[in-house]
């Protein structure tokens, strides 16, 4: 498994170490990959591999030769679109590489697909209406477009009819441990803090994940044994606005009125907009979709935190 200390990997690698799978989990820093195992309950190989060099993956999939390889590796950045060469690497030439590799290897036991990989909501750019599968995607920053280049590469690899695989498009997902300047981490910040959160209007609507169901999301397509499409969405079907979003957790963490200051921020200029998610693809795919209510995921985030650091919710 790729990408495994992060955000949404720890959560993968929780749900397969939790299936009892025999696991070799891949990251730069394998301290702290030790730590988030340790803190997640994940029992598996570690693995250190730099997988921004070309050659890392291969060596890594020579020494392991998985079943199957789950790929949560990536490079997000901001709108100032300040580092490239990472983006590339993780995000395009990652994704080449393992599609390449994993095509070329001869068929085992395992009757699933052989990669699944975390596509971005993002790829598309904006869009207004339904948003399917089917649409061209019109990326308009770095972070769009060097995913999209790891879907062309994937998609390449399943048209040659040499890998089994699929790109799980993700939205807006949330949940324990987000990164910093993400909008739950940024409330449970202000929580504890006790100070102020400048916010937009939050008018923006998102389609709002539980990461936990994206973990299961992406788990059931790896086991899809017929045919599956080459990219799929994994998200809820329903939007949320920014702002109801951030009442709820609010209500959730008996916030005082006033501390969240909507409406003191602007919105950002390349602001992502898009219409409801299609999740059609998914629910024939795999039978199942996400459905867990906003209130309910972030009353499972602030469970966690509390079991964790001891936090009052």
């Amino acid at each position: 498994m790729l990408g495994a200390s992060g955000f949404i990997g720890r959560c993968v690698a929780g749900a397969l170490s939790a299936a009892h799978a025999d696991l070799f989990l891949v990251a730069r820093d394998a301290n702290r990959l030790a730590e988030v195992c340790s803190a997640y309950e994940i029992r598996g190989e570690i693995l250190a591999a730099d997988l921004t060099v070309p050659g890392a993956f291969t060596k890594v999939h020579d020494t392991t030769r998985p079943d199957i390889t789950f790929n949560l590796a990536g490079c997000v950045v901001d709108s100032a679109e300040h580092d490239a060469a990472m983006a590339e690497s993780l995000n395009a030439n990652l994704v080449r590489e393992a599609a390449q590799v994993l095509a070329s290897q001869s068929a085992t036991d395992w009757p699933g697909l052989r990669l699944v990989h975390a596509g971005s909501g993002k790829e598309y750019g904006n869009v207004h209406g339904l948003v399917t599968e089917d649409l061209p995607p019109a990326p308009h920053n770095l972070y769009g477009r060097t995913k999209l280049a790891g879907t062309h590469a994937l998609q390449a690899a399943v048209k040659s009819n040499k890998l089994r695989a699929v790109c799980a498009r993700l939205f807006s997902v949330y949940g324990p441990d987000e990164r910093p300047g993400r909008l739950l981490h940024s409330l449970l910040g202000a929580a504890r803090s006790k100070t102020a959160l400048a916010l937009t209007g939050g008018e923006q609507l998102r389609d709002f994940t539980y990461v936990g169901e994206v973990a299961e999301g992406l788990l059931r397509l790896g086991c899809v044994r017929g045919s599956v499409p080459a990219v799929v969405h994994l998200a809820t079907g329903t939007l949320t606005t920014v702002r109801a979003f951030a009442e709820c957790a609010s209500d959730l963490l008996h916030m005082p009125p006033g501390q969240l200051q909507f409406g003191t921020l602007p919105e950002r200029v390349d602001e992502f907009r898009q219409g409801r998610v299609s999740t059609r693809l998914l629910e024939q795919t795999v039978g199942w979709r996400p459905t867990l209510a906003v209130r309910d995921g972030i009353r499972e985030t602030l469970a966690f935190e509390s079991r964790r650091c001891g936090m009052v919710t």
